[in-house]
């Protein structure tokens, strides 16, 4: 019996032969990969080293020639040629001695230290310019820093001239190989990168261009000056239990000897143990890969309806595709029939341009479903892969975009719209569709250009909301626990909000924050002064230190105070444009035409460069994008960060960045508002449109109306500024409704203004009801 078993045991000579062939097998594919890994770590790490090198050298030519280049500014301003020149006043000899100093300079000028005269001339004087002179004032020394003309990237160096009766500030202008010599001569090693930076702009990029977006973790700051130098290499090879890379060469090749010791040494001996197995009894390794089983690749999930309506009896109301979404009113001008077409449009369009993944997610409203499904199926039709998000706030959708890397999505949402509105925002290739991109997706509906698949694209259902909430905590985090009240308003960030607030160390009290899409406490739009009563009552009540508000689809913010103080969006866009200028001097921030007159000033003050622009997320992202922009806000609570997050709206993101600065602050919420510029402003004020169309009142406005001794902008409706105030009109694009602002220094002058706008519209339209 026991001779027995142990036969049983005992192996035949082709399962040794096997079993020896996949021990073999085992022991050299693991070498090989200890090895090689080991090798490509090692040139990463020469590479790495020699990089860092070239960066740091580059790095102290550069800070060498800045200091160089402003000591020898401020001996020439305090030369005897220019000093003898200024005491008589010439400011153009003053300048003429500068530049005979400087051989290479290509402009140089002297200027009364309030630069009024630049800030006049704006924009042909440019930002750069402005900002440079403002921070010599404020430093007290000469500054240096890059700035953009219509020659191109120049260096700019302005500094106070001392021992003059009246200040004055000199400046000069030279070309920008003298600050980039230290780059330009780097020795850079291939498949690397090295770049000089200044705020969000590279200078002079040398090297592997793909590597950019990761060279920031390797950017060393150049001393004394807004540049830093950036540098990259390729991502790292990821090293078997994490070893160096000399210790995994060696593992390496102790695994292949033990391999090749298997195969040469103990293959013969076992084999004899147990018969001698013929050579040809043997299976290949090649064998052996054949007779392994195909992987079975699980199919996409295909669980929403295929039903679809049939084109020809749905109507399309043109009306809906409105300047920077698409919005109507359910039952009316919106069902799941219409929804299908916009969806199927939207994958058609996809399709030209080589894109087959989406993001879909809609907010609280009770339409949200059925409109949903409608779109899916669309999109689905033009043989698109959808991946469903769920009820989610409309950032989450934008973020869904970046985070899952299909840079296309469809936000379904009524915004801060009545309940029986919806609509959609949308995102192609990471273009927010605007304008002439919306009333295309009409014109491929109504011309029947409707791309079909041969098969029906696939549908996944994902949750991203833990992942959101992750980015924003893993970035931000305040030391100090602000004790913070949130109305959602019912809306779609009702859970998320307070979510991200807590998860970033604030104590949050929720408010009207069960979702709800009839929104039975208020009306969920916090740019209204009404609809925040109840959370200044709350704040009051708790004692909070602030009230956040979020309309229906949480991608606008609302603030106020703990004494009862509503602080508008402009006043905010203050705040952020202050903080975001500290990490990136000279940046573009962008605000809309609603914004206070003083906000434009402020952003000079600390150095950036504001650029008014149209209201309409989709218009202002578009406008990010043009001009690089770091920040950009509307007067209707909507802000867009470029640094640190991906440049859409998120009033969420929004309302972090702001109990970020405020927790760092070492002042109270209230010493903080308290502390920027202010004056006379109302709210947004909505006058319902005669006929119920803005748009042609507003055509006829701006033909017809008069304002004597003021400066007319028709960027967006008509604004009106005087040197003590301004006042506008334009039409809304997602209601029929006129929208109106006032901002002026003293309550007599916003009377005055009120009252000549109040004349020029009712000499267009008589009977207009006005609320002021």
């Amino acid at each position: 019996m026991i001779d027995e078993d142990k036969r049983k045991l005992q192996l035949d000579p082709a399962q040794w032969a096997r079993l020896l062939a996949a021990t073999t097998v085992f022991l050299m594919v693991m070498g090989l990969w200890f090895a090689v890994a080991g090798g490509r770590q090692l040139r990463a790490d020469i590479r790495l080293d020699s990089l860092q090198h070239a960066r740091d050298d580059a790095v102290t030519e550069t800070q060498r020639n800045l200091q160089s280049m402003r000591l020898k500014f401020s001996a020439t301003l305090a030369s005897p040629a220019v000093v003898a020149a200024l005491k008589t006043g010439d400011t153009a000899a003053a300048a003429r001695a500068i530049s005979a100093a400087w051989p290479d300079l290509i402009r140089s000028e002297v200027w009364p230290a309030d630069l009024q005269a630049q800030y006049d001339k704006l924009p042909a004087t440019g930002y750069g310019i402005l900002a440079v002179g403002e921070a010599a004032l404020a430093q007290g020394q000469p500054v240096a820093r890059i700035i953009s003309t219509a020659g191109g990237a120049r260096l700019a160096i302005a500094g106070p001239a001392a021992g003059q009766e009246v200040q004055l500030l000199g400046y000069v202008e030279l070309p920008l190989e003298r600050v980039t010599q230290g780059i330009a001569a780097a020795s850079l090693a291939s498949g690397t990168y090295l770049s000089m930076r200044q705020g969000a702009r590279d200078v002079l990029e040398r090297g592997d261009l793909a590597l950019k977006d990761s060279a920031e973790s390797l950017a060393v700051k150049v001393a004394d000056s807004d540049l830093r130098v950036a540098a990259a290499v390729p991502d790292g090879v990821a090293v078997p239990l994490e070893l160096g890379a000399i210790a995994a060469i060696g593992t390496g090749g102790i695994l292949l000897l033990a391999g090749l010791g298997v195969w040469l040494g103990l293959r013969p001996r076992l084999l004899g143990k147990v018969g001698g197995a013929e050579e040809e009894d043997v299976q290949t390794l090649a064998e052996l890969q054949l007779s392994q089983p195909e992987e079975v690749k699980p199919k996409p999930q295909r669980d929403i309806s295929e039903t679809t309506t049939s084109k020809s009896s749905v109507v399309i109301d043109r009306s809906i595709f409105r300047a920077y979404d698409i919005r109507g009113v359910m039952g009316q001008t919106l069902d799941a029939g219409v929804a299908e077409l916009i969806g199927q449009a939207i994958g058609s369009l996809m399709h030209d341009q080589g894109l087959q993944d989406i993001v879909v997610g809609r907010d609280g409203r009770l339409s949200g479903p059925e409109l949903s499904e409608g779109l899916i199926t669309g999109l689905r039709k033009a043989g698109r892969n959808v991946i469903d998000i769920g009820l989610v706030p409309t950032p989450v959708v934008y973020f869904g975009c970046f985070h899952l890397r299909t840079g296309c999505g469809v936000a379904i949402t009524g915004s801060h719209n009545p309940p029986d509105y919806n609509g959609f925002k949308i995102v192609v290739g990471g273009e927010t569709l605007s304008g002439k991109s919306i009333t295309d997706l009409h014109a491929r509906i109504g011309e029947d250009q409707l791309h079909e698949a041969d098969g029906r694209g696939a549908l996944d259902e994902r949750d991203i909301s833990d992942d959101y909430v992750e980015r924003i905590a893993g970035d931000i985090q305040i030391g100090q626990r602000l004790k913070v009240v949130v109305d959602a308003g019912n809306g779609a960030a009702g859970i998320l909000g307070p979510r991200v607030l807590e998860a970033i160390g604030a104590d949050v009290t929720p408010l009207f924050c069960d979702i709800d899409g009839t929104f039975p406490n208020h009306h969920p739009d916090p740019s209204d002064p009404q609809n925040l009563a109840a959370l200044m009552q709350m704040v009051e009540r708790l004692d909070a230190d602030l009230g956040i508000a979020f309309d229906g689809d949480g991608d606008r913010l609302g603030v106020v105070t703990r004494t009862g103080k509503n602080i508008f969006p402009d006043r905010l866009l203050m705040l952020f444009a202050a903080d975001v200028l500290e990490r990136n001097p000279g940046a573009v921030i962008v605000y809309d035409v609603k914004c206070t007159g003083r906000l434009p000033a402020h952003i000079l003050r600390h150095g950036g460069s504001p650029l008014m622009w149209k209201t309409g997320h989709s218009l202002i992202k578009a406008k990010m994008r043009e001009t690089e922009a770091e920040l950009a806000g509307e007067m209707s609570g909507h802000f867009f960060f470029a640094e640190r997050w991906y440049g859409f709206d998120d009033g969420i993101y929004a309302a972090a960045r702001l109990l970020e600065i405020l927790a760092t602050s070492g002042y109270t919420p209230d010493e903080v508002f308290d502390a920027l510029p202010d004056g006379i402003s109302t709210p947004e004020i909505k006058v319902e449109a005669p006929d119920g169309d803005p748009h042609a009142f507003v055509e006829r406005f701006v033909s017809t109306a008069r304002f004597e001794g003021a400066r007319l902008s028709t960027i967006d409706g008509l604004r009106v500024d005087w040197p003590d105030g301004w006042g506008l009109v334009r039409a809304s694009n997602t209601t029929p409704v006129l929208v109106m602002r006032f901002d002026a220094d003293s309550n007599a002058v916003m009377a005055r203004i009120q009252q000549a706008f109040r004349e020029q519209l009712l000499a267009v339209q008589p009977g207009m009801a006005l609320p002021f």
